[in-house]
């Protein structure tokens, strides 16, 4: 799934395309798509594009009033639609321009989880209620409210869980807990305030990294194009010790980490019903 770095530059490719536009039109091309209906998608026609901006994982469309908040999933994209086709293939809802190409979110797969919501502009969205602060805004004293209040769970869970920290996923739970020396499934609360410090640099370092590399693209890149150290790489040498790379698997996912440089040499059991180190 895309994370914030993913997401942040893609709000700027479509801001740079088309801000100023003027939407002349909408269609819902999927009876999954639209997740609301007031105030109704129509509502925006013959208003200018005046930005794209992001929160966590979602992307805002920002009309004069009106915005529409996009989710990308696992599998969706915003792309340009020059041909309009009446079914587009994987083709969930489409935004037409004046003088500029349409866009039309697509969602590979089947499971079609990506989804529009329509919301007043200038109004909190109640879908943003129970969301973190954004990875990127954190400061120290956020961070230590989020480890003490997560208790004895586990650092890689609570980096991902996005009612505590909005934009984090899998990739870069693996990544800042590499780049802070950390393992994976430290208990938040027993993190000491030296290694605090680090985590917050860390997650820092890693998101400004992965814009970086983001940015060098026109086109969002695909998983395994993103910048890693350690996820996804297991059996490869570290980049900092030399050590292996090695994961923990669950049906889902995989936590990968470097047993040198975050566990002390101890090697984690691969699988879910072990030990974890703490």
């Amino acid at each position: 799934m895309p994370e914030l770095p993913e997401i942040r530059v893609h709000a700027e490719r479509l801001a740079e395309s088309h801000r100023s536009h003027v939407l002349k039109g909408v269609q819902a091309l999927s009876f999954t798509a639209l997740k609301t209906f007031d105030p109704p998608p129509e509502s925006a026609v013959g208003q200018p594009l005046g930005s794209v901006t992001t929160r966590g994982k979602h992307l805002l469309l920002n009309f004069d009033t009106v915005t529409f908040v996009v989710h990308l999933m696992q599998g969706g994209r915003i792309v340009a639609d020059p041909k309009q086709s009446k079914k587009p293939r994987n083709g969930l809802f489409r935004w037409l321009f004046t003088d500029a190409d349409a866009w039309l979110l697509t969602e590979a797969g089947h499971e079609r989880k990506a989804g529009v919501w329509v919301m007043r502009s200038g109004t909190d969205p109640e879908l943003f209620a129970d969301l973190g602060p954004d990875a990127d805004a954190l400061d120290q004293g956020m961070l230590n409210a989020i480890l003490d209040t997560a208790g004895g769970s586990r650092l890689h869970g609570v980096l991902r869980d996005q009612h505590r920290v909005a934009g984090l996923g899998r990739r870069l739970a693996n990544e800042i807990c590499w780049t802070a020396q950390l393992s994976p499934f430290s208990p938040c609360k027993g993190i000491a305030a030296d290694d605090r410090l680090r985590l917050l640099e860390s997650i820092t370092r890693c998101i400004e990294e992965s814009i970086e590399d983001e940015r060098s693209r026109d086109f969002m890149a695909r998983s395994a194009e993103r910048v890693a150290h350690v996820h996804h790489r297991t059996g490869e040498p570290c980049a900092r010790c030399g050590d292996a790379i090695r994961e923990v698997s669950y049906n889902a996912y995989s936590v990968n980490y470097c047993a040198t440089c975050q566990t002390g040499g101890k090697v984690l059991a691969d699988n879910t019903t072990s030990k974890f180190l703490k």
